[in-house]
């Protein structure tokens, strides 16, 4: 019998005794692993928290009851039991399921995730509106041990440790986050999970105080501070339970009996509860076992041998990662600063090669850029590579602790523009934008691999204060055929021209290119520049094209607002020009999940949908219609 047939609503779940439930955690992992292999997305995360989601929705009404999942990466089993198995060869893809929680798309999801470390906040919220409310439901924060180095967790921790109603934190501890995880809350897990003398001994003192009579106050007391001494003798601090929560764990998270009574527990509890669950990354799948970072967030793959489909030829990431060694080999003032994404950002290699010079902070972009200033203003020259959409949580740090002070901090911004596939909260479509007006920081766009190599070189040697490089997800093309020298607050010409000059940002060159060609055969000519620094902007470059052309079009993967087509459009307004100026830019919205081919297609900023506005241009301007 395949029980996962059966399961249609989380109704189903309640029908089941543990046996069965044991077969349909498997029957969910080779669900899992078919379906991911062909879709891609977050398969050792599922893998590994398949018990422990069923069992929550044993033990919940998720229709009723509010479970916030951190990050969100993790929902996929949660998505299976509640509705959506049969969409989920749509997983990740353009108009189908989303790869994190979307309150849109089911009354099972209840809040929004996508970034680490909100879950314990947002339920502390939710628990407290209910309160207010004088309403009665389960709140639950499911977070992972990783999403546990960020300084967020801590704030809602110490604010929830005086809630007198129910609210429960369900950490999810298996030893990861992305990378391997880091820190003193690592360690501290780590002693509670292989320290079973602390586990009997309180279970056999909590045991002896139900027993005692409710006259024997003396006798009572005296106990609850024996109790109180075990705990600091074993677990060296209490650390949870001095903040205000109950305890429990470490619990099997592959165990039914014992996450059932933990569960049950917990629930009873009137005040802040802490359930300690420990399981294993990628469980059930040997590949994901073996590499559960690699398989955190995967592209399809084979089954039989866990490798990814498609070729392995070099990306932005590696090119970065590859080019930041050279530099350190020649500079030994580099350094190299990770916020848990070592190998995602390419610096797996640096970590090897120069490890008294790496720096994995955790899931703390906070701490990342700040922690940077301290080494910069001691005069080292540190390289901080962080995901564009998770810079911007670090937007104050950026502006009070290293621009301010002119310190010498190298962003590198990795999965700038259109991400794809993981959608809004992932995009990083809004770096320009927030960086733009900060004073004192550079911005740079590589267009191709050459342009980021000696951007890098010329931001660590020959630069002096806060510069920023953006650069794509994925691979590129070698665009720069004659080597061009990186100089301060130059641009490029890619491509010369006479009808009409596109000024493009990094990866969008390729696209202007590809439109150029497309012209072409129109009988249009079209100047492309590779604008590289989109702050301090080319003013020369630009009034030489705005004398030259009566169009200029600005191409970016930015959100219009803000961003570089603004500062264009500030230069030609400066200096009274009556160009013609089309900014093609990202919309001022959230941007859906969807491959980037497709959603840089629907967005009218594709080869054809470029060289088409500009043709619309030119049909216009011979009807005698102008711009």
């Amino acid at each position: 019998m395949r029980y996962l047939d059966s399961i249609n609503s989380p109704e189903d779940i309640q029908k089941l005794n543990n046996e069965q439930l044991i077969c349909l955690a498997e029957e969910i992992r080779t669900f899992l692993i078919q379906k991911v292999s062909k879709t891609g997305g977050h398969l050792a995360s599922n893998l590994g928290i398949v018990e422990l989601t069923l069992a929550l929705h044993k033990n919940f009404n998720s229709e009723f009851d509010k479970i916030v999942w951190d990050v969100g990466h993790q929902s996929y089993v949660h998505k299976i039991l509640t509705g959506r198995k049969d969409k989920f060869d749509t997983l990740r893809k353009l108009g189908g399921l989303a790869g994190f929680p979307k309150t849109s798309e089911s009354k099972h999801d209840c809040f929004n995730t996508g970034h680490s470390s909100t879950s314990i906040s947002a339920a502390l919220g939710i628990a407290r509106a209910r309160d207010l409310n004088n309403e009665k439901y389960s709140v639950i924060a499911v977070i992972g041990d990783g999403a546990m180095t960020g300084g967020m967790a801590y704030e809602a921790l110490n604010d929830g440790g005086r809630l007198n109603s129910n609210f429960i934190v369900i950490l999810n501890d298996n030893e990861m986050s992305i990378s391997q995880n880091v820190g003193g809350l690592s360690k501290y897990l780590s002693r509670l999970r292989t320290d079973p003398v602390y586990t009997k001994a309180k279970e056999d003192v909590d045991n002896f105080l139900e027993k005692l009579p409710k006259f024997s106050k003396k006798a009572r007391a005296a106990a609850i501070k024996i109790k109180g001494t075990i705990k600091y003798l074993f677990a060296q601090g209490v650390f949870f339970e001095q903040l205000g929560y109950k305890y429990y764990g470490p619990v099997d998270g592959h165990n039914f009996e014992e996450l059932n009574k933990a569960l049950v527990a917990a629930k009873k509890i009137k005040g802040p509860v802490l359930l300690h669950v420990s399981t294993q990354k990628g469980k059930g799948y040997s590949y994901a076992e073996e590499s559960p970072d690699r398989f955190h967030g995967i592209a399809p793959f084979e089954i039989e041998t866990g490798e990814t489909l498609g070729t392995s030829e070099p990306d932005f990431s590696k090119v970065f990662g590859d080019t930041v060694c050279q530099l350190a080999a020649v500079n030994d003032k580099v350094v190299a600063i990770s916020a848990a994404m070592v190998k995602g950002t390419g610096l797996h290699k640096f970590s090897t090669e120069y490890p008294q010079r790496f720096f994995d902070v955790g899931i703390a972009e906070q701490h990342a850029v700040t922690s940077a200033a301290g080494m910069a203003i001691s005069g080292m020259i540190p390289v901080v590579a962080i995901y564009s959409s998770f810079l911007q949580r670090a937007y104050d740090q950026i502006v009070h602790d290293v621009a301010a002070q002119k310190l010498h901090v190298v962003f590198a911004i990795d999965r700038a523009g259109i991400v794809g596939e993981d959608g809004e909260t992932h995009q990083g479509i809004f770096d320009i934008s927030f960086l733009n007006h900060i004073p004192n920081l550079t911005i740079m766009a590589p267009a191709d691999y050459y342009e980021l190599k000696h951007m890098l070189d010329f931001a660590v040697n020959k630069q002096s204060g806060p510069i920023a490089i953006r650069y794509p997800r994925g691979r590129g093309k070698t665009l720069m055929t004659n080597e061009i020298p990186i100089k301060m607050g130059k641009g490029a010409i890619v491509k010369e021209g006479k009808d009409v000059c596109i000024l493009a940002v990094g990866t969008m060159v390729a696209t202007a290119l590809e439109a150029a060609e497309k012209l072409e055969k129109s009988g249009i000519s079209a100047e492309v520049v590779s604008v590289r620094f989109i702050k301090p902007i080319d003013e020369k470059l630009i009034i030489r094209c705005a004398h030259k052309f009566k169009q200029i079009v600005t191409l970016e993967d930015n959100c219009r607002v803000g961003g570089f087509g603004s500062r264009v459009l500030e230069v030609i307004n400066k200096n009274g020009f009556a160009t013609n100026l089309n900014i093609m830019a990202l919309p001022e919205e959230f941007i859906p999940h969807g491959s980037r081919n497709e959603l840089l297609k629907n967005l009218g900023l594709d080869s054809d949908s470029v060289a088409n506005s500009i043709l619309e241009y030119f049909a216009r301007a011979k009807a005698g219609f102008g711009g």
